[in-house]
């Protein structure tokens, strides 16, 4: 029997490059990587060129069993568009939908979506959870933009024989991490005070290795066709048990001061900072018992294990540049 042969947009990114690692080193599937960058895997899988910003640049997906759209134009958070979700809409709507359109034309069965618990909304009450089927609530023109590019997707799957599986990950973070949580490593590293210290919030995470398995159990689960999950490592923390792990992966005391949650979201207001102060002083929490229930998936990696490894990397980059 041959292989299933996989797609994976955007497969040099953070999540596509690692899907395809473990796809080609798990051997039960025929990964093809599509991307702007073509020039990682050469030599390891067949390599597409793809453009999600324009049409003419989707691949071919004759032949393809299912397709992993990872591709997307991110959340940042400092946007500089001046109609942002017009942006959003254009790539991560537009482009998506042209995308699972052909790849339902040419006969793909199952087209896995990385949404974003942004869908969802921007935060929990401690608590009370997100859950995979709650009522979406994107306050912000990228989770809207998910949000649309799902609703699409699923009325696709109505019209079509093609299955459609839509996964929202929280903050996902791993080896090779960029963004605030390679900051929040930096500042560690160099013993910075963080006025971090008396946050009591509750936030949801996953790890990369934990997001791509629950993937993997997404390519031929017959459960998971036409459903949306949530994924997270099963244990959620706080900004300062966040810290002190890290710290601990680093091998350095972290240096956490008391400053009252008010304070810090008033001094980030003066800088324009809201948006993180929200990330730290908030809670985002998510129910992920639907993916045990439903597919019989538990987070096979630790937190603290995640977190060693996502502090090696990071030492290691830091030795090769001081090389």
């Amino acid at each position: 029997m041959p292989k299933p042969r996989v797609l994976v947009s955007g497969a040099s990114g953070f999540i596509g490059l690692r899907l395809i690692m473990r796809l080609l080193l798990d051997k039960k599937y025929a990964p093809i990587a599509a991307s702007r960058r073509i020039t990682h895997f050469q030599g390891l899988c067949p390599v597409i060129s793809f453009d999600l910003d324009n049409p003419d640049g989707l691949p071919d997906l004759n032949g393809v069993d299912v397709v992993i759209h990872t591709a997307a134009r991110v959340h940042v958070m400092n946007e500089s568009s001046a109609d942002a979700l017009t942006e959003f809409r254009r790539v991560n709507v537009a482009g998506t939908l042209e995308l699972a359109r052909r790849a339902a034309e040419a006969g793909v069965r199952r087209f896995i979506f990385l949404s974003s618990i942004k869908v969802n909304g921007e935060g929990t009450l401690p608590g009370k959870p997100f859950r995979a089927d709650d009522t979406p609530a994107p306050q912000e023109p990228y989770g809207v933009s998910k949000l649309e590019a799902e609703q699409a997707l699923k009325q696709l799957a109505l019209e079509t024989a093609m299955e459609v599986v839509i996964i929202r990950p929280p903050l996902v973070y791993g080896p090779g991490v960029r963004a605030n949580f390679l900051s929040m490593l930096r500042w560690l590293d160099k013993g910075v005070p963080l006025p971090l210290g008396a946050i009591h919030n509750q936030r949801s995470l996953v790890a990369i290795g934990n997001l791509v398995d629950f993937i993997i159990i997404c390519i031929e689960h017959p459960a998971a066709a036409n459903e949306t999950f949530l994924v997270s490592d099963g244990q959620d923390l706080s900004t300062p048990q966040l810290l002190k792990r890290l710290a601990s992966a680093l091998e350095k005391p972290p240096r956490l001061i008391a400053m009252p949650e008010w304070m810090i979201v008033w001094v980030a207001r003066l800088f324009g900072k809201q948006a993180l102060a929200t990330r730290v002083c908030g809670s985002l929490q998510v129910d992920i018992s639907k993916n045990y229930e439903l597919l019989g998936w538990v987070p096979p990696i630790t937190s603290d294990h995640a977190m060693r490894q996502t502090a090696a990397h990071f030492r290691q980059i830091l030795v090769k540049h001081h090389d």
